[in-house]
C-alpha cells in the first residue's frame, strides 16, 4: 500500500479511505501533467533556496519528465491507496531518487499544490474551450456566407413574424459564441495568478520566492494574500463553469431551433444520417439524438456551477475538505463543454439547407409589418397604418418577393446588412490572443518539462 502524504503511525480504516478518496484517484489522471508543471517549479524554487542541490534538482526534473512520458502513454496508474496524483508523483520520485524525492514537498502543502494544479488545468481548459468555440463560430460564419441570400421566416413566440434569412439566423449564434469565447479569455486573466507558496493558507517560515515560482509556470502574477489563495478555491471553479455554461446555453438554443427546423413539417434543414441514430423498433427513424443531448448536456454544465457554489457557500476561512468535491463537477463541466462545442461544430458543417422550403415558408402575413412601414414612408402615421393593415390582412401582398424583402433590411446587423466582416475581425482578434497564450505556455513548459509541451491544445 502506498504511503500517504500525511502518513503517521496508524492505518486509515478502509471504509474511511474509500469515503475520503472517492473518485479523486480516477479524476486526477487529468491533473497529472498540471501537477508536474507545478512540481517542476517547486523543485527549481527549492534549488534557489538551497534545499535541493543543483544535481538533486536536475534529478527531480528528469523524474517529472519520465512521469509525463508515462502519463502520455497511459502508463502512469494512480491507485486508490495513492489517494491522488500528488502522492503518486511524489512516491515515484522517492522510489527513483530516494531522499531527494522526499524533499520535493518542502514548504508546500497539498492545499497549494492542488490549487496550483487546478489553476494550470483551468488555464489550459479556458484556452481549449475558447479555441473550440472560435472554430465552431467560424463554421457558423461559413454556413452564413454560403446561405446569405436564402430567405427564412423570422419568428417571435414561435409564430411567423417578419422576413429574415438563414445567414442572419446563423450569424446570431456565431456572434454570440464569439462574445462568449471572448468572455472566457477575459476570465483567463483571473486564472492567471499563482497560488503556489501559500502552503496551507498561511505561508511558511521558508524564504520561498513566490514571484519566481509564478514566472516559472507562466503566471502573470502571484495571488498575493495566502489565505485568499485558499479561500477562492471552488469560487474560481464556479466562475469558470459559469462562463462554460453561457456557451452551452447558446448551443442549447441552437439545438432546439435545429430540432424544429429539421422536422419534416418544416423541412428547412436536414442532418446527414451519420449524425443521427435510429430506433430499435421503427426502421424508418432517423433521430437527432445529438441535438437532444445538446440540451441535456447544457443542463449538466449549468448545474455543475450550481453544485460547486452550493458546496462552498457556508465554508469558514482556511482549507476545508469540502473543496475536494468541487473537482468532479469542474472536470465534468470542462469535458462536457468541449465535447458539446465540437459536436455542434461538426453538425453545423454537415447541415444541409433546402431553399425551396424556406421560400415556401415565407407566407403573406410575413410582410404585414413591411406594409405598415411602406405606409409610414408614404406619409402615414404609424398607429393608423398599423391598425389599417391589421384589419386588412387579407390584402397583404400574396406575391411578395422574400429575397427582395430580406435585402431591403439595411439597418446594421439585419438581413440586408449583416456585416459579417465585423464578426470575423473580432473572431480573429480573440484567436490571436489564444494563439499567443498557447505559444507562450508551450515555451514555458518546454523549459520546465519538455514532454508536456504538446498537450495544451
Amino acid at each position: 500500500m502506498a504511503t500517504k502524504l500525511w502518513q503517521k503511525n496508524y492505518t486509515l480504516d478502509s471504509m474511511m479511505e474509500s469515503f475520503t478518496v472517492r473518485k479523486d484517484y480516477i479524476l486526477d489522471e487529468d491533473l497529472v501533467l498540471s501537477d508536474i508543471i507545478g512540481s517542476a517549479s517547486q523543485a527549481k524554487g527549492l534549488v534557489k533556496m538551497g534545499i535541493l542541490t543543483e544535481e538533486e534538482g536536475k534529478n527531480i526534473l528528469e523524474g517529472l519528465d519520465k512521469i509525463a512520458k508515462l502519463r502520455l502513454d497511459n502508463d502512469f496508474p494512480i491507485e486508490r491507496s495513492d489517494e491522488d496524483c500528488h502522492t503518486a508523483i511524489e512516491m515515484f520520485l522517492t522510489k527513483e531518487y530516494g531522499d531527494t524525492g522526499k524533499k520535493i514537498h518542502t514548504g508546500r502543502s497539498r492545499n497549494d499544490q492542488v490549487q496550483t494544479a487546478l489553476r494550470i488545468y483551468m488555464r489550459e481548459a479556458a484556452l481549449k474551450i475558447s479555441a473550440a468555440s472560435l472554430s465552431f463560430a467560424s463554421s457558423l460564419i461559413e454556413f452564413a456566407k454560403k446561405n446569405e441570400d436564402v430567405p427564412m421566416p423570422g419568428r417571435t413566440h414561435m409564430q411567423i413574424a417578419m422576413p429574415s434569412s438563414v445567414a442572419l439566423w446563423a450569424m446570431s449564434f456565431a456572434e454570440e459564441i464569439i462574445e462568449e469565447a471572448g468572455m472566457m479569455m477575459s476570465f483567463y486573466s483571473v486564472l492567471d495568478q499563482s497560488p503556489l507558496g501559500s502552503a496551507a493558507s498561511y505561508g511558511t517560515t521558508l524564504p520561498t520566492d513566490r514571484e519566481y515560482l509564478a514566472q516559472l509556470m507562466g503566471f502573470s502574477k502571484v495571488q498575493n494574500n495566502v489565505l485568499y489563495a485558499n479561500n477562492c478555491r471552488g469560487k474560481f471553479e464556479a466562475m469558470f463553469l459559469d462562463h462554460a455554461g453561457y456557451i452551452a446555453l447558446t448551443i442549447s438554443k441552437l439545438a432546439q431551433d435545429l430540432m424544429l427546423f429539421t422536422l419534416p413539417e418544416f423541412g428547412y434543414f436536414s442532418l446527414p444520417r451519420e449524425l443521427c441514430t435510429g430506433s430499435s423498433i421503427m426502421p424508418q427513424k432517423k433521430n437527432p439524438d445529438g441535438l437532444e443531448l445538446a440540451r441535456s448536456r447544457t443542463s449538466l454544465i449549468v448545474s455543475a456551477a450550481a453544485r460547486v457554489k452550493d458546496m462552498i457557500k457556508s465554508l469558514p476561512s482556511g482549507y476545508n475538505r469540502d473543496f475536494q468535491d468541487t473537482k468532479e463537477p469542474l472536470m465534468e463541466g470542462v469535458n462536457a463543454t468541449l465535447e458539446l462545442v465540437r459536436i455542434m461544430d461538426l453538425m453545423t458543417q454537415k447541415l444541409e439547407v433546402y431553399p425551396e422550403n424556406l421560400i415556401k415558408a415565407c407566407t403573406p402575413e410575413l410582410y404585414a409589418t413591411d406594409k405598415v412601414m411602406d405606409s409610414v414612408l408614404n406619409g402615414g402615421n404609424f398607429r393608423d397604418s398599423y391598425k389599417n393593415v391589421g384589419l386588412n390582412l387579407d390584402k397583404v401582398e400574396k406575391d411578395a418577393d422574400p429575397v427582395a424583402s430580406m435585402k431591403r433590411r439595411t439597418v446594421i446587423g439585419s438581413a440586408g446588412n449583416l456585416r459579417i466582416e465585423v464578426a470575423e475581425s473580432y473572431l480573429k482578434d480573440i484567436e490571436a490572443k489564444v494563439a499567443e497564450r498557447v505559444e507562450f505556455l508551450e515555451s514555458i513548459y518546454t523549459n520546465l518539462v519538455p514532454s508536456v509541451k504538446e498537450v495544451i491544445l
